[in-house]
């Protein structure tokens, strides 16, 4: 044990102020560490085990939702392959009634047999829209008749297309006006000719119901 001789000072005493300003350094710098340290232990444990748990929940064999399959579209029969143009000016396309079957309804404004069953279309027409489309086919008339004839009869909700040039009564071969043409969904024609508002609505039903 080194003696410490009367009116000597004691060594920390005879240390540079040089020294010990480096030692306080040191003592600080440790303690900042030791504190850096601590913290990261207590608040940054958790992060590198959520980190490594993203890879893991990718790789888990849980597929992404797959989209959708596009639903392919019908086959168009050759009797719905024809075009056509609206009593309001729009195109239309007869493929666009593929997969379903459809009712086509050839009138003349200025038929009474028409105007009667004119009421019984409107009514039935918006029921079936989805199911059993019904499409007006206007023939033997001049377009301002046709018209009318729509406005008059409340059949805007109905497609109307101005065939003034007769080629779809002649592709369908109709001769005489009122004539409903009904194709099942396979593109057969079950029916052709005249058809009171009664039997319409049911024929209408029974196709809706795919008999």
């Amino acid at each position: 044990m080194r003696t410490v001789k009367a009116g000597q000072p004691p060594r920390t005493a005879q240390l540079g102020q040089g020294t010990l300003a480096r030692l306080r350094r040191v003592v600080a710098t440790g303690a900042l560490l030791a504190g850096l340290a601590a913290t990261s232990a207590c608040t940054g444990g958790g992060a590198p085990e959520a980190a490594a748990a993203t890879p893991a929940a990718a790789t888990s064999g849980a597929a992404a939702p797959a989209s959708p399959s596009a639903v392919p579209a019908a086959r168009v029969p050759d009797i719905l392959d024809f075009t056509g143009t609206t009593l309001d000016g729009a195109s239309f396309s007869g493929a666009a009634l593929a997969g379903r079957p459809v009712v086509l309804w050839f009138w003349a404004p200025w038929c009474a047999t028409c105007a009667s069953q004119a009421w019984t279309v409107a009514e039935v027409a918006p029921t079936y829209r989805d199911t059993v489309p019904i499409v007006g086919v206007a023939g033997l008339g001049e377009q301002r008749a046709m018209r009318d004839f729509v406005t008059e009869f409340e059949l805007a909700g109905v497609p109307q297309l101005d065939d003034r040039a007769g080629k779809l009564w002649r592709r369908f071969e109709v001769v005489e006006q009122s004539t409903f043409v009904i194709i099942d969904r396979n593109g057969s024609v079950v029916h052709q000719g005249f058809l009171d508002g009664e039997a319409l609505t049911a024929r209408l039903g029974a196709l809706a119901a795919g008999r």
